[in-house]
């Protein structure tokens, strides 16, 4: 085994000695948040379709990540590393007191995700800054979204969840329920199925929450579209957004090549066959197209996120249906959204 393989899996751990506490985020762009914060940089899931370790996050601070982990290529090594930010509820609720302005966007509203750049419940460290991160939120009465692969976990804060009331949504990532592939291309996360009952037990407890079923593969079907938003539906999402996989990410590649790996072969010739930009275009669009029907069907609260990329690539009718997605609200009310008409834009 090479020495880059043995750092692969090896998890290291340290502090992060980041001093910002609240960063605008452009996710008000797929009408998540305005603001974001992360309880940590690096994270212990891998997932090989993970945007994050190509972002300035990673990408700007290559001398403090190999100084606090040894890390000596942040993308290759993604799943490795994990440097915690223990004091971040402290710090944030000073910061908050005397924050004098509020962004607040049409599609943002003002909300503050937590954490889009790693897992806030990846382990038992990560959840206990996020219960203290959630608690101050929602004391300076602001809007927090949770988003998870482990709400199984994040089970254990519960009682902070149902105090924040409002003020507070939770959600997971499920774009398949396939265990086989999604261990394939997120090693270390927790199986679909457990996502989707940590989810359920939320809305048991009456916490609102939300699913991003992104990215889904080609390898789904119609009739596998159906089932994965048949079972979404059991834990009441109040939104499911989805998207496509892209194949212009620049760990693209790493995505074929774990599906290689892991034996999942149809799966990665799939994958491979988007880099030819017009396969991707018609799987993308028929994939939009197949759960805008399905969620129709099932009165689910479909949010679609089309790439602007995809918008270019196609034609009138589909580009404007496309891209009236794009500037359609989220239907969720949440983050002060009163948004009743539930309508979808017009299939093409």
């Amino acid at each position: 085994m090479s020495e880059l393989s043995n750092l692969q899996t090896e998890l290291r751990t340290g502090e992060d000695p980041t001093q910002a506490l609240l960063s605008e985020s452009s996710l008000n762009s797929k009408y998540l948040c305005d603001y974001s914060i992360n309880v940590a940089t690096g994270c212990r899931h891998g997932c090989k379709f993970c945007y994050v370790p190509s972002t300035p996050q990673i990408r700007a601070r290559p001398d403090m990540l190999e100084e606090e982990a040894g890390v000596e290529n942040s993308q290759k090594e993604w799943g490795s590393y994990v440097l915690y930010r223990d004091d971040l509820p402290e710090n944030l609720d000073g910061h908050l007191n005397r924050k004098r302005t509020w962004k607040e966007t049409d599609k943002g509203c003002g909300i503050v995700g937590i954490s889009f750049s790693t897992d806030c419940y990846m382990d038992g460290r990560a959840g206990e800054i996020t219960r203290g991160v959630v608690q101050t939120l929602a004391n300076h009465e602001r809007y927090a979204r949770v988003l998870t692969r482990n709400p199984i976990l994040a089970l254990q804060d519960i009682d902070v969840f149902e105090k924040a009331g409002e003020y507070v949504t939770v959600g997971s990532s499920i774009p398949t329920l396939e265990t086989d592939t999604a261990s394939a291309i997120e090693p270390r996360a927790p199986a679909p199925k457990h996502r989707l009952r940590g989810l359920e037990k939320f809305d048991e407890r009456g916490v609102q929450t939300f699913v991003s079923m992104s990215p889904t593969y080609p390898t789904l079907e119609y009739e596998e579209l159906r089932e994965l938003l048949e079972t979404i539906a059991q834990c009441n999402p109040t939104v499911v957004f989805h998207e496509p996989i892209n194949p212009r990410a620049g760990n693209f590649e790493m995505c074929v090549q774990a599906a290689r790996e892991a034996g999942e072969l149809e799966l990665a010739n799939e994958l491979e066959s988007l880099q030819n930009i017009d396969q991707w275009v018609d799987y993308a669009v028929a994939h939009f197209r197949s759960v805008q029907e399905i969620g129709q069907e099932l009165n689910l609260p479909i949010h679609l996120w089309p790439d602007k990329e995809l918008v270019k690539r196609t034609e009138p009718p589909v580009s404007d249906w496309l891209q009236d997605w794009r500037e359609r609200q989220s239907p969720e009310e949440f983050g002060g959204r009163n948004t009743p008409d539930t309508s979808m834009p017009e299939l093409p």
